[in-house]
């Protein structure tokens, strides 16, 4: 015979103050694992966001990341002429070729420099970056020293604002337009003509070349030419691919230090259920005498306390991801440990964060509750009688 779940909510409820103590330890514990969790996925899905399935990112073999990657004229020449790129409406081959730098530019409040990206483009490289638009001014004329800079750049950096004069490499650069990606990179960057940046940084080579594939599936075969090619030193990889590998190290770094944080925390809000949960036994002594002598078994007592315990994890767990939820109003900045440059991202809570933060809370409750449990199922009926 097993005792009603309303039981367990009489009792719970019986010690309010106990009961919201309890809760709100591992609330705040749910709420630091979740808020970690979405920490790093934000960032893996602004990333991810930031390229396309079918264009191509090509960089010189063992670069990883296009600020160390360089793709000499002449080889950017021969990949051109595969037949696998796009054409645009006009005839046009979708592909751009394009150098990236960083540059140091003073933060808002601090003027504490921060490393940005800036992009070299060609007139192509709109046209592979569609979730692009302009939100004022105008583009950068080809040819000349104007650059746009991304929406995020503009909250939480010193002078980007249209007409504001930009000092880097070798020009000073008027800044003519501002853009928003959405939620992508490259709202963390500044856009400039390719063919002015290079020879103002000193740039030989291309840094990367993008192209769109006219046909998704030609990609292996692709790859495979331009690797294989004796006059290249290339690899090509899909945008969506390139940039998951950029956020991977960061996404990493950010779940070991959640983890090790949480793991710490836990120790607590379980000591604090487990205390919770003794001294609901001790002051319950002669009403599980009574329990025992209506006939339940002790498996129902254990049952019963561990149902309880579970249910303090499971309260917990939900408080702490109510108001783990509200960090997605938040956008914060921070380094890309492979790109070195300032990386603006929101928190991103998804269905696997929920359904794992209730399990952590769940756990918690378990591991703080079994050893009174087991006291409670333990006791001899008489002995339990006699304490009243």
């Amino acid at each position: 015979m097993a005792l009603p779940l309303s039981y367990n909510f009489r009792n719970l409820w019986t010690r309010r103050l106990t009961t919201v103590l309890t809760v709100s330890g591992m609330a705040l514990v749910v709420f630091v694992f979740a808020a970690i969790l979405m920490l790093a996925n934000g960032l893996q899905k602004t990333l991810v966001e930031t390229g396309s399935y079918d264009n191509i990112v090509v960089l010189r073999k063992g670069s990883g990341s296009e600020i160390v990657s360089g793709v000499s004229r002449d080889q950017a020449s021969v990949v051109e002429t595969q037949p696998e790129i796009a054409t645009g409406s006009s005839g046009q081959k979708l592909l751009a070729k394009e150098i990236v730098v960083l540059i140091n530019i003073p933060k808002k409040g601090t003027l504490k420099p921060s490393n940005v990206i800036v992009r070299g483009i060609e007139e192509n490289s709109l046209l592979l970056r569609p979730q692009l638009r302009l939100v004022e001014g105008r583009l950068p004329r080809t040819g000349s020293l104007e650059v746009m800079v991304g929406s995020s750049l503009v909250k939480r950096f010193h002078n980007m604002r249209i007409d504001e004069a930009l000092c880097c490499g070798m020009g000073d650069w008027r800044i003519v337009g501002i853009f928003d990606a959405g939620n992508t990179g490259f709202s963390s960057e500044i856009w400039g003509d390719v063919d002015q940046l290079m020879p103002a940084f000193r740039r030989p080579a291309y840094s990367s070349i993008i192209f769109r594939l006219r046909d998704s599936s030609e990609f292996r075969g692709l790859k495979d030419r331009l690797e294989s090619d004796p006059r290249l030193t290339v690899e090509g990889k899909r945008e969506t691919r390139y940039y998951e590998e950029q956020s991977e190290m960061m996404a990493t770094f950010l779940r070991i230090l959640g983890i090790s944080i949480t793991v710490i925390f836990s120790l607590g809000a379980i000591i604090g259920a487990m205390v919770t949960m003794y001294s609901a036994v001790a002051n319950r002594t002669a009403e599980i005498g009574t329990l025992r002598a209506l006939g339940y078994q002790r498996r129902s007592i254990l049952t019963a306390f561990l149902v309880e315990s579970l249910l303090l994890g499971f309260l917990g767990g939900l408080a702490g991801l109510f108001f783990a939820s509200f960090m997605q109003l938040f956008t914060i900045s921070t380094m890309n440990f492979q790109t070195f440059s300032e990386l603006a991202f929101s928190f991103s809570i998804t269905f696997e964060i929920v359904y794992q933060a209730l399990l952590f809370s769940l756990v918690m409750g378990l591991v703080g509750g079994v050893l009174p449990a087991i006291r409670a199922s333990r006791m001899n009926i008489v002995d339990a009688l006699r304490s009243s």
